[in-house]
This record gives C-alpha cells, sequence and structure tokens, in this order.
C-alpha cells in the first residue's frame, strides 16, 4: 500500500523537537514496520511492542496533541468519573461523554436485536435509571478497582464475606506524603478475578509514582494502545492525574512516562495516519489547576484551565469495540 508518509522520516531533524514528534515518529514506525495481526475486533492492526514516550511537566505544560484537536475537557471528565468509583455510563452521559457508550449499546444490540441509534440509547439511559441499571452498567471498571478493590474475609466454615474495599488512590497519596522514597505508590487496574466481568479488561493498567528532589513524576504501563484514537485521552489524563496527585502532596509535577506495551494502529485507520504524518506540530498546551480541594475527589471540572492551545482540525476515525 503506497502513502503519503515519508514526511515523517525527517521529524527529528529539527534543532528543537516538538514533543509530539515522539508520537509521530512512532506513528510512522508502526504504520511503515509493524507486524500485522489479526486482533479481537478482526479489523486487523499493525503493531509494535514495547514503546515509551516522555513529557516534561514543568512550568503547567500539558502533553496535548496539537496535529488533531484532543477535546481534553471530555478525557477530564472521564477521569474524574474514574475517581468516583462509578461503573454506570449514565453519569457520563449525562456530561455528554460518550466515549464508553459502545461496550454497553453493542450488548444491548446483540441481547434485544433492537437496532437504536447511539444517541436514542444515550438519551434512555440518562432519562430511564431501571434502564441504565440494566444496560449501563460496565461491570468493575477502572474506577472500581482504584478506589474499592475488592477483599474477602473468613465467615467460618470456610466461608467468606466481602471485607472493606481497598481504596488504592487513597492509600498512594498517604504514601506519597509519608514515605515518598517508597518504591510502591502504585495504582493497579488488573484485577485477574474480575476481568471477565468487566466490558473492556484496562488497557492503562498501572501507574506508579516517583519522587525526586520534590518533584512527582507518574509512569504508566499501558498493555494496549490505540495510537490512532485512544493515546491522546491516555497521555493527558496521565498528566491530569500526575498533577492532581503533585498537588494534594505538596509536590511539584515531574515527568509523565507513557509506556505502551502493544502499541498498534487499526488498518482501517490508514486516512487518519495518512493526514496526521502529513502534519506539523506546532505550540504548546498548559494548564492551571485553579483551586486545591480537600482531596484527590473533591476535583471539578471547573477546576482546570487550559490556555495555549491551538490545534489542528478534528481527525474522524471509527472506534473498534
Amino acid at each position: 500500500m503506497t502513502t503519503t508518509i515519508v514526511h515523517a522520516d525527517s521529524l527529528a531533524a529539527t534543532e528543537e523537537p516538538h514533543w509530539e514528534r515522539q508520537y509521530l515518529n512512532l506513528m510512522h514506525r508502526i504504520w511503515t514496520q509493524g507486524d500485522e495481526r489479526v486482533d479481537r475486533t478482526g479489523i486487523g492492526t499493525r503493531s509494535l511492542f514495547g514503546e515509551t514516550i516522555r513529557f516534561d511537566l514543568s512550568g503547567g505544560a500539558m502533553p496535548l496533541l496539537t496535529t488533531k484537536r484532543v477535546y481534553w475537557k471530555t478525557a477530564t471528565r472521564e477521569m474524574l468519573w474514574f475517581l468516583t468509583g462509578d461503573t454506570n455510563i449514565r453519569a457520563l452521559c449525562a456530561q455528554g461523554v460518550e466515549i464508553w457508550t459502545d461496550w454497553p449499546l453493542d450488548r444491548y444490540r446483540r441481547e434485544t436485536g433492537d437496532q437504536i441509534e447511539r444517541k436514542d440509547f444515550s438519551a434512555r439511559i440518562v432519562a430511564d435509571e431501571a434502564f441504565a441499571r440494566q444496560w449501563g452498567d460496565l461491570g468493575p471498571v477502572y474506577g472500581k478497582q482504584w478506589v474499592d478493590w475488592p477483599t474477602y474475609e473468613p465467615a467460618g466454615e470456610g466461608l467468606f464475606r466481602r471485607g472493606q474495599g481497598v481504596n488504592q488512590v487513597t492509600q498512594v497519596v498517604e504514601s506519597l506524603k509519608t514515605n515518598p522514597g517508597s518504591r510502591r505508590h502504585i495504582i493497579e487496574g488488573w484485577n485477574v478475578a474480575e476481568l471477565d466481568a468487566m466490558a473492556l479488561p484496562p488497557c492503562h493498567k498501572t501507574y506508579q509514582f516517583h519522587v525526586s528532589r520534590g518533584r512527582l513524576s507518574c509512569l504508566l504501563y499501558q498493555r494496549s494502545c490505540d495510537l490512532g484514537l485512544g493515546f491522546a485521552f491516555n497521555m493527558w489524563s496521565l498528566a491530569l492525574l500526575t498533577r492532581m496527585v503533585a498537588q494534594q502532596c505538596n509536590l511539584e509535577p515531574g515527568e509523565a512516562v507513557w509506556t505502551g506495551g502493544d502499541v498498534h494502529l487499526y488498518l482501517n485507520h490508514a486516512s487518519l495516519v495518512e493526514e496526521q504524518l502529513a502534519r506539523e506540530p506546532y505550540g504548546d498546551a498548559h494548564m492551571a489547576i485553579l483551586r486545591r480541594p480537600d482531596s484527590m475527589f473533591d476535583y471539578r471540572i471547573e477546576d482546570f484551565e487550559v490556555t495555549g492551545y491551538a490545534p489542528q482540525s478534528h481527525i474522524a476515525a471509527p472506534v473498534a469495540v
């Protein structure tokens, strides 16, 4: 297949490369050198394994892609939703956030035969609480594991009952304050016992925090990354979470380090790849947190202000469910 993406070969030639060149170079390598694979969705991907992108959060800088528009408020609303521990899409749909709707919608269509439109499904989820309970739950995904990891305790006669859930976010914030040199500042989403109950097993699965010279960095290990669509949200969310934790711990933000296991592009994203690689990154986004809430669980969307973000136009591409 012939594509017009050779422009990316010269991306590293500039004297002061924009951070986004790491992303564009990776996109180019995947598309031209990646292993072509049959994947879960049946669409097929090109894939590389074990890739890393780093971003310095100094001075309020934030990793927003500029070669296409990233809807950072949507990603922020998702992060705030994770921190509530909620697993039902109703609260997201009520805010106009549809990034998790496709999985419940797909299940509803398969099980009922009703080929309802996406917007009508979301509207019904918001309007009908009983319908949302039946069809809007995703199972024990991200936020549930982050703030209420299940535990069990003996109940006698070989039986067990549900114990107090573990709030990993609270534990990490406390450990960063009291023992910053620890190597155990980890938030984990990969609960092996509950994977089958999740609409989608966690992709951005492990966050590890590190303190050095008063600066807080975070490394995210992501087992599977759709570089064309998912990465932009994942990188933003990693940086956002790092900044929020840093504020709660009286630390300066350090680096956001993203590491991907299977990093891939879908074969039906050729137009996205060609268009994005033909664009030149420019400009820098910065974010301010306008107040300091009492805890990690008290942030609101109004607390975040982004300046200096002047992206190029949105590039549409289909989501593989």
